[in-house]
């Protein structure tokens, strides 16, 4: 006689469960995608990797004010500074990849592993934990003076150098585009600089206000309001040619001291895990956004020019100056002070 087990089931209930266990799937599967795909969903928080005040944390609030209507979310400005961007960057890293967190940063953050000892910022890679989403804005360069230095253009600056060995010149912080600039400065004037770096592009100014150094490289974002106020002397911008932004400061190659060509870009990052649809949203997004009249005119009055594009613009910048400023780290012997 055929003897049936305790554990099995009569056919017809087996059938049940299985087609119950089918409709449950087939009606999870679309709720599963559903929401997947729902981006935005929630408050989307820009990270900015250095204090408020300063031009990235200016173009984020900038953009970020009419990139929420546009979602239909709140987008709020959140300000991690610390290890030359590296510290921002990681957190976004290690963020949900589900485009509510993303970094905004000037490239310092590709500088700054090519001078900080390994795993500063939390050990992030930021050519691999992190998607790039848009380039949206570039600022210039320019080498300011505190009025007290008395040079109101760079050669009487010079001049005031050489009879100041060791003098103090401030930056935004150690591999920042800044730094590298002012490096780069001395090497080609042969001067005898003594550089000190701040936490970001808003307290270097402070310091510079204060007088606590006499010479500063700063990205124009953030320093406009002072120049304009004549509180800072523009002595030179250090890019190929003239800024729109600064059409009456000469560069530095003009002045003499050529070999002094550096630029900032911002960048808007994702975790690396973001998916293309969501990129491509938030790319189309801010597009439109730093198209608008009124955010050009915002980003310019306070410095800072309009880029934008795609995500492979973004990713061949950061390609181009990992390469330059790997060389140049080298080359300057530039490291953690």
């Amino acid at each position: 006689m055929k003897q049936t087990s305790n554990h099995s089931l009569p056919r017809r209930s087996t059938l049940g469960l299985l087609a119950a266990s089918g409709l449950a799937l087939a009606v999870g599967l679309p709720q599963l995608a559903s929401a997947q795909a729902a981006f935005p969903s929630r408050q989307v928080t820009l990270v900015v990797p250095f204090p408020a005040g300063g031009g990235p944390d200016l173009a984020a609030r900038i953009i970020g004010e009419k990139l929420a209507p546009r979602l239909g979310q709140p987008v709020v400005v959140d300000n991690k500074p610390g290890a030359g961007a590296l510290v921002g960057a990681s957190f976004v890293a290690k963020a949900p990849a589900d485009g509510h967190t993303l970094l905004l940063t000037p490239n310092t953050m590709v500088i700054s592993p090519h001078v900080l000892p390994p795993g500063a910022g939390g050990g992030v890679d930021v050519h691999k934990d992190l998607a790039p989403v848009i380039a949206p804005a570039t600022t210039p360069l320019v080498l300011v003076a505190n009025p007290s230095l008395g040079a109101n253009n760079l050669k009487a600056a010079l001049e005031a150098a050489r009879k100041s060995p060791g003098l103090p010149y401030g930056s935004a912080g150690n591999g920042s585009p800044m730094h590298f600039a002012g490096e780069m400065f001395k090497r080609s004037t042969k001067l005898d600089l003594m550089h000190v770096p701040y936490k970001g592009v808003a307290p270097s100014i402070t310091a510079s206000l204060a007088g606590e150094v006499k010479l500063l490289y700063v990205g124009l974002g953030g320093a406009v309001p002072h120049i304009k106020a004549g509180k800072l002397v523009p002595l030179a911008v250090t890019e190929a040619r003239r800024s729109e932004l600064l059409p009456e400061v000469p560069t530095a190659t003009e002045q003499g001291v050529p070999g002094v060509e550096v630029n900032a870009w911002y960048g808007v990052f994702a975790p690396a895990a973001t998916p293309a649809a969501t990129i491509a949203r938030i790319n189309r997004e801010i597009n439109e956004v730093i198209k608008m009249p009124e955010v050009r005119d915002k980003l310019m009055a306070v410095g800072i020019e309009v880029a934008g594009g795609s995500p492979q613009v973004l990713e061949g910048f950061m390609k181009a100056d990992n390469q330059r400023y790997g060389t140049l780290a080298r080359e300057l012997n530039i490291k953690a002070d």
